[in-house]
């Protein structure tokens, strides 16, 4: 069982939440882009999360994730104290490093969590580390402090223009790339965040011949490469990305089909959430009748 030691809510509607997680063993192994497979209890689905931070000498592993369905939902009501039933990891190849040189990181919403972790390990590979955080409104963007204490330079867009420059942050990647044309500096993008964004970013950098990384987010069960619920097209074969990525080359993913496969499943995740949300209220109610001396 792995205990959770801290937690923290970056944003309420919708719920953005932070968990460190004892896990030593994980924390000891694992690289910039891997991620783990956990399940809450036994009734629980197992759910992919990328690793967003580690301390090995904690033992811990950071996790930052948005409460969408009923299984990040029950992970969110878990508190400081509770334990994780299964806990699995590092999955997944991590993110190659080299000294590329000079090397764009673009982080959207959730995505800023994973990004961190490799913009680090890109620095500690002594390359220069542009990045981009994006989110639709300053309630929604965190770890900025985090992010500019590992970045050489740190630009933010929010959607509504609530905070940093008012857009999208492929528009600032343009700009970029445009200014590196003649220079050749940027050799590496790495875009991690919604897959509508990914998309655009690899197409947005696709014209400069810039190799580009995407994290892929398909739906997934085992995460070892049997059960093939992850497989995704890239250069037109089937890769899985449990155990051929999560990262992958962004001018070759076809997207379109990543974004169909992941809304395979949205009613039946509509029926799951609204079951979860009914039994949770009705344990609340049950509560506050023993409170109150009533009977349950």
């Amino acid at each position: 069982m792995n205990r959770i030691v801290a937690k923290a809510e970056f944003s309420h509607d919708p719920a953005v939440l932070m968990m460190q997680v004892e896990a030593p063993q994980i924390a000891r192994k694992a690289k910039g882009g891997q991620f783990v497979v956990l399940r809450v209890d036994e009734q629980g689905e197992r759910i992919p999360l990328t690793i967003a931070d580690i301390d090995v000498d904690k033992g811990l592993v950071t996790l930052v994730f948005q409460e969408v369905g009923k299984s990040t939902a029950a992970l969110g009501a878990l508190g400081v104290g509770d334990e994780i039933l299964n806990f699995i990891g590092p999955l997944g190849k991590p993110t190659h490093m080299d000294n590329y040189g000079t090397v764009l990181c673009i982080a959207g919403g959730i995505g800023i969590a994973p990004v961190h972790n490799i913009v680090r390990e890109l620095k500690n590979h002594g390359n220069k580390v542009i990045t981009i955080m994006g989110a639709r409104t300053k309630e929604l963007l965190f770890w900025e402090d985090k992010m500019r204490a590992v970045s050489d330079e740190v630009l933010v867009t929010t959607d509504d223009g609530s905070y940093g420059r008012h857009g999208l942050v492929t528009a600032v990647e343009q700009e970029l790339l445009e200014k590196d044309r003649d220079l050749g500096d940027i050799n590496l993008v790495i875009g991690i965040g919604p897959p509508i964004m990914m998309k655009f970013v690899a197409k947005t950098s696709e014209p400069f011949g810039v190799k580009t990384l995407v994290s892929l987010n398909s739906i997934m069960v085992d995460a070892t490469g049997m059960c093939g619920a992850c497989r995704v097209t890239v250069g037109g074969k089937t890769r899985f990305v449990c155990v051929d990525g999560p990262e992958f080359d962004g001018h070759q993913v076809d997207f379109d089909e990543l974004m169909t496969r992941q809304r395979i499943y949205l009613e039946q995740e509509k029926v799951s959430m609204e079951l979860f949300q009914q039994k949770r209220q009705n344990a609340c109610d049950c509560s506050c009748s023993c409170d109150d001396g009533g009977v349950s």
